[in-house]
C-alpha cells in the first residue's frame, strides 16, 4: 500500500482543535493534585482510539494508568507499536510563561502549552498519522498504542506493566517519537539515549534555625556545606570526580564522532539560542559529544534558608539539592546512584549529617542504524523532508526504552519531530505548527514503509 501524498488530505485546522482538547488537561504526573486530571487525559487518549477503530482499554497500574489500543488487521503483516506517554511536567514557574500553561496559544506559528511537545503534541501526531491512513483504506501494518502515564516521573509502574503483558505487547518494531530532531531542516533518527541517576541531597545541621550573630562562625551552616559538597562533584576540567564513576563507559567511536563533526552545528549558534557566552564542560570533546555520548552531573535545584523578601538573619537547620547525572551506554544507574551516595558523605564537611536518597533512573540504550526498520523510517522522512535523515543520540532519557529491549527484545525506533528550541520541561513550552502537521505525515508514512519493508 502506498498513498502517495497525503498533504493535501490533512485537516490542518482540525488536527490542531484536537491537540489543544488534550493539552487542556492539566494532567501532571508528579502532583497528587492532578491526579484525577491526569486519568481524565488517559481516558481521553482511550476514547480517541476507540473512536477510530481499534480495541482501547485504559489499564490500571499502582499509579497512573496505561492506555492500550490495536487494530490487527493482518496476522502475516508487521506489527508496530507505538509508545508515547500523555503525563507532562509540572508547570512550575508559573509566573515565567506568558500565556496560560494549560490554555493552548498560537504566537508566530508555534502552540504553546504545556506538553505541547513532550509529549503530547508528538504522540498525538501518530495518532493522527494512523487514522489520517484509515481514510485511505485499512491500515498496511498492524498497530498497536501503548501511551503511559508516568514517564516524566521515571515510568515507575511500567516494568511489572511490560512484564504482566508480555505476550500481548508483542511487536516486530515500537516506534517512540518524544525528543528532538537535529535542526529545523534536518530530520532525525535517534539511535541511542542516556541513561539517568537522579537523586536528592540532603544536608542537616542543628536542631533548628539559628540567630546568625548568636551562633555565626561556631555552628555549622548547612547551605555552605551543601556548596562545599556540590562544588566538589566535579573538578576544573569538568570531570565528575564521584570514584568509579567513568569505569564502565563506552567510549564514542571514531566514526560517530566523524558523523556528528560533519553536522550543521555551530558552537555560536548554540550560545546565542539559549543567551549565554560560553560552553562549558568536560574537556576533550565537542559540543555535540558531550550532550549525545558523555555522562553529566547537573544540580536541578537547591534550597534552604531563608527566601522571602527583605532579610532574615538565620542559618538554616537544613538544605538540600536536587541533582541528575546522565549516563551513557556501559554505566548502570544502580551502580551509579550508589557511588554517589557512598561519596557525598566522604566529602561533607564536618559538623553537618547528609543522606542522598534515591528518586529514580533509567537504563542508556544505543541501537545499531542499519535496520530494515532504520531504512523504512528514513524513506518515510525523505518523502516529507526531501532529503536523508541524519543520525544522532539524544542527551535525554526514556528510562522505558530499555525495558523494551531486556523484556519485549523489541527494536525501538526513534522518529523525533521536535527541537531543542521548544522548551520542554520549561516555561513556554512550544511546538511548531509545521513541525506537528510535519508529525502526522511522517508518522503514515512511516507505516506504509515498514509495511513494504
Amino acid at each position: 500500500m502506498t498513498t502517495g501524498d497525503l498533504s493535501s488530505k490533512l485537516n490542518r485546522d482540525q488536527a490542531q482543535a484536537e491537540l489543544f482538547d488534550l493539552l487542556r488537561i492539566p494532567s501532571v504526573s508528579a502532583d497528587p493534585a492532578y491526579r484525577a486530571d491526569v486519568r481524565r487525559a488517559g481516558e481521553w487518549v482511550r476514547a480517541k482510539l476507540e473512536g477510530m477503530g481499534f480495541t482501547a482499554r485504559l489499564d490500571e497500574t499502582p499509579l497512573h494508568p496505561v492506555v492500550y489500543a490495536e487494530r490487527l488487521v493482518d496476522p502475516s503483516k508487521p506489527t508496530v507499536m507505538i509508545y508515547g506517554h500523555y503525563d507532562v511536567q509540572p508547570e512550575a514557574p508559573a509566573e515565567e510563561w506568558k500565556t496560560p500553561p494549560f490554555e493552548p496559544t498560537v504566537r508566530d506559528g508555534r502552540i504553546y502549552a504545556r506538553g505541547s511537545t513532550d509529549d503530547k503534541g508528538q504522540a498525538y501526531a501518530n495518532i493522527k498519522g494512523v487514522e489520517l491512513l484509515l481514510q485511505e483504506g485499512e491500515l498496511p501494518v498492524n498497530v498497536k498504542f501503548f501511551i503511559e502515564g508516568e514517564e516524566e516521573i521515571g515510568s515507575p509502574s511500567m516494568v511489572p506493566y511490560l512484564q504482566a503483558h508480555k505476550d500481548e505487547l508483542k511487536a516486530d518494531v515500537i516506534v517512540i517519537s518524544d525528543g528532538s530532531r537535529f535542526a529545523k531542516d534536518v530530520p532525525t533518527i535517534t539511535y541511542g539515549v542516556r541513561g539517568l541517576s537522579y537523586v536528592e541531597i540532603h544536608v542537616q545541621g542543628a536542631n533548628r534555625d539559628l540567630h546568625s550573630g548568636s551562633y555565626g562562625g561556631a555552628a555549622p551552616n548547612p547551605i555552605n556545606a551543601l556548596c562545599e559538597i556540590i562544588a566538589k562533584l566535579k573538578d576544573d576540567q569538568g570531570r565528575i570526580t564521584i570514584p568509579g564513576f567513568y569505569d564502565d563507559v563506552i567510549p564514542l567511536t571514531d566514526d560517530e564522532r566523524k558523523m556528528w563533526a560533519s553536522l550543521p552545528h555551530s558552537d555560536q549558534d548554540f550560545m546565542n539560542s539559549i543567551g549565554v557566552k560560553a560552553l562549558p564542560g568536560e574537556e576533550g570533546y565537542s559540543t555535540l559529544e558531550r550532550i549525545w555520548g558523555r555522562p553529566t552531573l547537573d544540580v536541578n535545584g537547591i534550597w534552604g534558608g531563608y527566601q522571602g523578601e527583605g532579610s532574615k538573619t538565620v542559618i538554616a537547620a537544613k538544605a538540600g539539592a536536587k541533582v541528575s547525572m546522565r549516563l551513557v551506554p556501559g554505566q548502570n544507574p544502580e551502580k551509579i546512584t550508589k557511588l554517589i551516595q557512598e561519596y557525598v558523605p566522604q566529602i561533607a564537611p564536618a559538623g553537618v549529617s547528609v543522606e542522598v536518597i534515591d528518586h529514580h533512573g533509567g537504563q542508556p540504550v544505543k541501537f545499531a542504524t542499519d535496520s530494515q526498520a532504520i531504512q523504512a523510517a528514513n524513506r518515510a522522512l525523505h518523502r516529507v523532508y526531501g532529503r536523508d535523515a541524519a543520525f544522532a543520540r539524544t542527551g535525554g532519557s526514556i528510562p522505558i526504552v530499555a525495558a523494551f529491549s531486556e523484556i519485549l527484545g523489541t527494536e525501538v525506533l526513534f522518529v523525533d519531530y521536535g527541537l531543542n528550541e521548544d522548551a520542554p520541561h520549561s516555561p513556554n513550552e512550544s511546538f511548531a505548527q509545521e513541525d506537528y502537521f510535519n508529525g502526522i505525515l511522517t508518522a503514515a508514512y512511516l507505516l506504509e514503509e515498514l509495511g513494504n519493508s
